[in-house]
């Protein structure tokens, strides 16, 4: 094909070779070619002295331009001054810079963080001794088994025939394009290997992105935005294993719906930013968990079918305005978790899958490449590209957003080659097994990476199953990550909950076998979105009895967590026992806040997490058999726990009753360790709680009684459906 046809019908996969000048020392010709569709006339300048080099003329009256000029030595740099039938206007040649833009994948592949720092759309100064140095944007794009890939955005009218890419030996494909600036729409236009176009790309790496309906990427400069959370940062690096974690898991489309008369559809990162955050304090929470930010095109996917890995959504703002939200998290001594997804993607044409016609990202055989619970394409973790990609991309929102934790969803389907598949519909790995050893592997490298790299942030894994050691370093063969979610936990206590009162003595191993492994793994127990949607009812509504019983039965249900060893996880709505399921599209019903009894539900929340966080008993130990005892856990037909825990010194000491059945019992007796005084700081029956408020003590006097195999006990009565806190004066 001859380089013009090649060039117009945009299947040149070397514009290098083609384009661009070339000096001959020998006889000091200077020659230039350029592709420049519409335009009539070409003079070549040079952009150090500002003088006309020459005039390029136009190849077999191509939009293909060329001119050969005597001159003593090449100039540096040059431009165009391009007339048309709109006007004139200069234009600096991309294809003069092959090795800045070669420079895009040098080493890309010894060290992860070189995929958010080389690929994508990278703002760069050009090394030029002019008094102003050329400020242009280096695109580098993978794509293999692509025949041609063409820049296209709005700087070019989208034609894919004005700026051809140059592959490199990697599958890499690159180029300089000067006088591209923060805020240019962009895309790629790719052929597969037969020539044939596919959809328009948006960029695997790009740092901001359109909505629907062009999921255009958009060039973004991370240097700008200045950061106020040094002293933050600083602190942060304590030890997450001992200090309190509450997290309030929100979805931040539908916390809160701004004003009808707005017109906007929802509240941005800074509105969040000046309406959530004093809401946490308020509430005591530590941490907020986010569902996933990553750029994502379907609202009722709730973030979980991303498209946009690198860039924040900007369905609230831009990505500047999501990095101002994290900040104020961080000066007001909040915690930022995000929801990270590397367990699939969705089949999008803008998006990853079949990316250059191949499977770049996925495996190729549907029997591992596709998901059919999500209907969505699984990463190819056999892949070291794949690999670094989704490794590059954990690393990415710590370094680039700062933020805290990665809670990484869907851990059990990357661990099992037969994670919702019959018989016959997976492939075992070489051992004949079921384990994925793959994305087993990937997940140990990007916990080692995140662990190394960024020391005070923390890894998080939904892991539905018995997978061993998913929360032990890998260095003792574990998969690396910081804590794990207690799904055995949360399935028990919320089936045991749901029973009638009457019926839980026949339950009774269900509300305390979780303490049989508890600390097999650095567990948080979770109440999260999952538990209140799609037909599941809100965490209220779970709640068996009349409208009373149903609130107390929750209080003293969220009593038992906070008592339980383990950090904590509830998701918005729960803390005002909202009676309807979480909807996606609307809002928590902070209406409801207009009852005393949803106010109630709200008071106990706020302080549970306040003694939570003053409390060292509550927390220090939640991942250590030395900070808990069973004082009684056999009660099974008065449905009554008793509970002891502790600090790291043993010092701090705090029983726990909780009482599963709605009768009151008089004078029962607690045994405890030690004699001396005993005070209640915490009764979830409290009038203020909206409960019963049926008497019971405010302080307690231990007497040489033994009593649940302890040596002494104190006398308490214990009201219907509640839990109490006892802190040991001493």
């Amino acid at each position: 094909m001859q380089l013009e046809q090649a060039l117009k019908q945009a299947k040149c996969t070397f514009p290098f070779a083609h384009l661009g000048a070339h000096y001959q020392t020998s006889n000091s010709v200077f020659t230039v070619t350029t592709w420049l569709p519409n335009a009539e006339e070409v003079n070549v300048i040079d952009l150090a002295s500002g003088k006309l080099l020459g005039i390029l003329k136009k190849v077999n009256g191509s939009h293909l331009f060329r001119g050969e000029f005597e001159v003593k030595q090449a100039p540096q740099f040059y431009a165009f001054d391009v007339t048309n039938k709109q006007g004139q206007y200069q234009v600096v040649d991309p294809y003069q810079f092959q090795d800045q833009a070669y420079h895009a994948v040098h080493f890309i592949d010894h060290n992860a963080q070189n995929v958010y720092q080389q690929l994508g759309a990278q703002l760069i100064e050009l090394d030029v001794e002019l008094e102003a140095p050329i400020q242009a944007t280096r695109f580098a794009v993978f794509a293999p088994n692509a025949t041609a890939v063409s820049l296209i955005g709005e700087f070019n009218y989208w034609d894919g025939s004005c700026l051809p890419m140059q592959k490199t030996d990697f599958g890499y494909w690159v180029l300089v394009v000067p006088g591209i600036e923060a805020g240019a729409k962009y895309k790629y236009q790719l052929k597969d290997a037969a020539g044939n176009d596919l959809p328009h790309k948006a960029d695997p790496v790009g740092f901001y992105a359109e909505q629907y309906p062009s999921h255009t990427s958009i060039v973004f400069d991370h240097e700008l935005y200045q950061w106020k959370d040094k002293a933050w940062l600083k602190k942060a690096k304590k030890d997450k294993y001992h200090q309190p974690m509450s997290i309030y898991e929100l979805h931040l489309a539908s916390w809160k719906r701004p004003a009808a008369d707005s017109g906007e559809t929802y509240l941005s990162y800074r509105e969040l930013a000046a309406q959530l955050i004093p809401y946490i304090k308020d509430m005591g929470y530590t941490h907020i968990e986010m569902l996933p930010v990553s750029e994502f095109p379907f609202d009722g996917s709730w973030g979980y079918q991303p498209v946009g890995l690198f860039a924040p959504s900007s369905r609230f703002g831009t990505p500047d305005d999501f990095k101002f939200f994290v900040d104020q998290c961080h000066q007001n001594d909040i915690s930022v978790i995000i929801d990270w997804v590397p367990a699939h993607f969705p089949e999008d044409g803008h998006g990853l899958a079949r990316f250059d016609g191949t499977h770049v990202y996925e495996y190729e055989d549907p029997r591992k490449g596709w998901h059919p619970d999500w209907n969505s394409c699984i990463y190819d973790f056999g892949k070291d590209t794949v690999r670094q990609f989704l490794v590059a991309n954990a690393l990415f929102w710590i370094d680039k957003y700062h933020i805290d934790g990665l809670r990484v969803d869907a851990v059990a389907s990357m661990l099992y080659l037969d994670y919702s598949r019959e018989e016959g519909e997976w492939i075992p790995n070489v051992d004949g097994g079921n384990h994925n050893y793959e994305a087993i592997s990937f997940l140990q490298w990007m916990n080692t990476e995140v662990y190394e790299k960024f020391p005070h942030a923390m890894t998080i894994a939904e892991e539905s199953t018995s997978f061993p050691k998913v929360s032990r370093p890998v260095s003792e063969g574990g998969l690396g990550f910081g804590f794990k979610w207690n799904m055995g936990w949360m399935h028990d206590s919320l089936h045991y909950i749901a029973k009638d009162p009457s019926y839980r003595r026949y339950h009774h191993n269900e509300i305390t076998f979780s303490m049989v492994y508890a600390f097999d793994e650095s567990f948080v127990l979770p109440i999260s979105h999952d538990e209140v949607v799609h037909g599941k009812g809100s965490l209220l509504r779970k709640m068996p009895g009349d409208e009373w019983q149903q609130a107390a039965n929750l209080r003293t249900y969220t009593g038992f967590m906070y008592a339980h060893p383990g950090k904590k996880l509830n998701f918005m709505g729960n803390e005002i026992g909202q009676a309807a399921e979480w909807n996606h599209d609307s809002s928590v019903n902070w209406h409801l806040l207009e009852f005393e009894k949803h106010q109630g539900i709200q008071n106990l929340y706020r302080d549970l997490n306040k003694a939570y966080r003053k409390y060292p008993a509550l927390y220090e130990l939640d991942h250590s058999p030395d900070g808990f005892e069973w004082i009684d856990h056999g009660n099974a037909d008065q449905s009554i726990l008793s509970i002891l825990r502790k600090s790291t010194d043993a010092k701090q000491k705090i029983y726990v009753l909780i009482n599963f059945t709605p009768v009151v019992h008089e004078n029962f007796k607690l045994g405890v360790q030690s004699g001396g005084e005993y005070q209640l700081i915490l009764n979830s029956d409290d009038k203020k709680y909206w409960g019963s408020a049926s008497k019971t003590n405010k302080k307690m006097y231990a007497v040489t009684e033994p009593w649940n195999d302890q040596p002494y006990s104190v006398s308490v009565n214990l009201p219907p459906l509640a839990c109490l806190f006892i802190l040991f004066k001493g």
